[in-house]
């Protein structure tokens, strides 16, 4: 019966209770008042009365508080955040409305507006998909007329960070290190020499050739570095003399967005222009304090797009027997760890790989714990900022609900391949994927730099606290 009342017929019952009840409450405190006063005296009678009448109006409101929460508050605000993900996440998962029940027309009238949104998006996204097609063909035959050409090409910003790169110089770069856009290119060679040439070429404004070495110092590369118009400058690596694998010949890498990206503060960095490194680890346990890492999984976001390719999935050896319990859940054995770096070098790769970013985990104080106790041994200082998902989902979806990583996943359309479960690169790449949707979510709440992030996350630390 109820649920064929209107909402604001439900909103005046709720005060009706708190009225009559509270009147109710209020004439029974009385009565027993004053048989307490016909038992002693009037004063006792009284006092007696008042504290009763307090204690139980206090239990009403808390009561009615309860009855709100539960079928107004907490349904409304489930509500805002499907709208919120349907328009900014690009969701188009059916809305639940039987949570909302207690809301008269409201659920159901938001969730016609949500489907017809959704079904204007997807004829939208049709077309767009077509396109891109278009475009994706295009950009296939360019990379394969690139591959007959013995260069490695890399297309770098005023800042030396790189803003492309095809599939020989992705070759080129991983002799050194994994690749990555808007890394520095000092991550992959010689520093003073880079510096040197790129003088001379602005200087002269015109293409200058390098002999540079390799940041491991062992290999050296022919390269020319040639001006652009727009800005930034051009390497080209000589990749003739190069024993590259057929894999060279894998797409093209680039966001030219990141042509016009200057270094600055990161606190102050646009949420979107930012790069992320999301990662998770595998463990022999949940201690932090006693346990190792077993395997590190890793992706990279430049300006809001999960980059393929760019990823780091790598076996530690933790240096003791791996239980069988952590075994079952995560896959890893002994047999594969044996002859794998251990943490001070695999923790080492990960801080390059990491370098100049955003860190991203799912319950990050529980990963961050292992590679802070670590830092000795790897040589390095964590002092990158950290986000974390639990505590985005807090802000987005409300403290109250769920916010383990298959939850987010429900959420957000995000689908995790069983096999990838509980693998470090599965869940990081599933964690990306959450993130890269929560991104135009935090910015349509007001909050567009990290600093408006970070601030308003540490109002859910206690979630952290709790889940740990």
């Amino acid at each position: 019966m109820l649920q064929s009342l209107s909402l604001r017929t439900r909103i005046f019952l709720f005060f009706c209770l708190i009225g009559l009840g509270g009147t109710g409450l209020t004439l029974g405190a009385l009565y027993l008042g004053w048989q307490r006063a016909l038992e002693s005296d009037v004063t006792n009678g009284f006092i007696f009365a008042a504290i009763l009448c307090a204690f139980a109006l206090i239990a009403l409101s808390a009561g009615v508080w309860l009855l709100f929460d539960e079928n107004v508050a907490k349904p409304i605000e489930r509500i805002a955040a499907d709208l919120r993900t349907r328009a900014h996440a690009g969701v188009a998962l059916r809305m639940d409305t039987g949570r909302a029940r207690y809301l008269g027309d409201l659920a159901p009238a938001a969730g016609a507006l949500s489907s017809k949104l959704s079904d204007s998006t997807m004829v939208t996204a049709d077309r767009i998909a077509s396109e891109t097609a278009r475009l994706e063909s295009e950009k296939a035959r360019l990379t394969a007329l690139l591959t007959e050409i013995p260069v490695a090409t890399l297309l770098v910003n005023a800042s030396d960070h790189i803003v492309l790169y095809d599939g020989q110089a992705a070759e080129v770069l991983a002799s050194q290190g994994v690749p990555r856009l808007n890394a520095h290119l000092s991550d992959y060679f010689d520093a003073k020499a880079l510096e040197k040439a790129r003088d001379r070429m602005n200087r002269s404004g015109r293409e200058v050739s390098i002999t540079l070495a390799g940041h491991d110092g062992t290999q050296s590369y022919d390269a020319r570095l040639r001006p652009m118009q727009s800005g930034g400058y051009m390497m080209l690596v000589d990749a003739a003399h190069l024993d590259l694998p057929p894999e060279a010949a894998r797409p093209l890498t680039y966001d030219f967005d990141l042509l016009d990206q200057n270094d600055g503060a990161l606190d102050q960095t646009p949420l979107r222009r930012l790069t992320f490194t999301v990662f998770d680890t595998e463990t022999t346990g949940l201690l932090p304090h006693k346990d190792e890492i077993v395997q590190i999984g890793a992706v990279r976001i430049v300006n809001g797009r999960l980059v393929p390719g760019e990823r780091m999935n790598q076996l530690v050896d933790p240096g003791r027997p791996i239980p069988p319990s952590s075994t079952k859940v995560h896959r890893v054995t002994d047999a594969m760890v044996a002859g794998q770096p251990d943490i001070a070098i695999a923790g080492k790769k990960f801080h390059t790989f990491a370098r100049g970013s955003v860190i991203v985990a799912h319950n990050a104080p529980f990963d961050m714990a292992f590679l802070h106790r670590h830092k000795r041994r790897i040589g390095v200082e964590w002092d990158h900022p950290i986000l974390d998902t639990v505590l985005l989902s807090a802000i987005l979806f409300g403290a109250s609900q769920e916010h383990t990583l298959d939850a987010l996943c429900d959420r957000l359309a995000v689908t995790i391949p069983p096999n990838l479960r509980h693998t470090a690169l599965g869940d990081a790449h599933a964690t990306a994927e959450v993130l890269a949707r929560m991104l135009p979510m935090l910015e349509a709440q007001g909050m567009h730099t990290l600093a408006d992030v970070l601030s308003e996350t540490k109002r859910h630390g206690r979630l952290l606290a709790d889940l740990n």
